[in-house]
């Protein structure tokens, strides 16, 4: 069993902030396998779905980024499952936008979201896939400009990436190792 949650921000003045790219790629995830977000459980909106003959839980935090790890904690309690089992999906500031990087564990970087779920987990060794928002032409605060709204002549760039992003974690779920997708969607 899999647990796939994407990082963002639960009102929706932010959903088509570069914070939310988690919130987006968990969509596109939900999408692809056909199911639906329906239930709020673990302080989180979750969706069900079946990969291969193994439950998945597709989740969007309802905690706001900078508690994204209370939900994520209680998740999996939950579902009786460890992080081996993680992939969290987030907007990373230190990638170039419309990037896709995956890696089987890590730092927090520069997120606060991050920091959060390895606080409360008590560990960074699960999957991460990092999805890049940095625009080398804004040259503003990086609290707001996570939290502004992706430009128009952006925004079919970043749904690819989500897409991206959603279509490896799937394949995480699938158990296809790390490092073999890595290879495929890295980039």
């Amino acid at each position: 069993m899999y647990i796939i949650v994407g990082l963002g921000n639960p009102e929706e003045k932010y959903a088509k902030t570069f914070h939310n790219m988690g919130f987006l790629s968990v969509g596109d995830a939900a999408n692809i396998l056909g199911v639906k977000f329906k239930k709020k459980e673990c302080e989180a909106l979750t969706a069900e779905a079946n990969v291969l003959g193994e439950k998945v839980i597709l989740a969007k935090p309802l905690t706001y980024m900078n508690n994204s790890g209370r939900a994520v904690k209680q998740l999996l309690a939950k579902y009786k499952t460890d992080a081996s089992h993680l992939v969290v999906i987030y907007d990373d500031y230190d990638l170039p936008k419309g990037k896709v990087r995956i890696r089987p564990n890590g730092s927090a970087g520069t997120h606060n979201g991050m920091r959060s779920v390895i606080a409360e987990i008590g560990t960074s060794a699960f999957a991460r896939i990092r999805v890049g928002i940095r625009d080398e032409e804004v040259s503003v605060p990086i609290m707001n400009y996570v939290l502004s709204n992706v430009k128009a002549e952006d925004y079919e760039l970043f749904i690819s990436a989500c897409t991206r992003a959603a279509e490896a974690a799937i394949s995480l779920a699938k158990g296809t190792p790390c490092e073999l997708v890595m290879t495929a969607f890295n980039g």
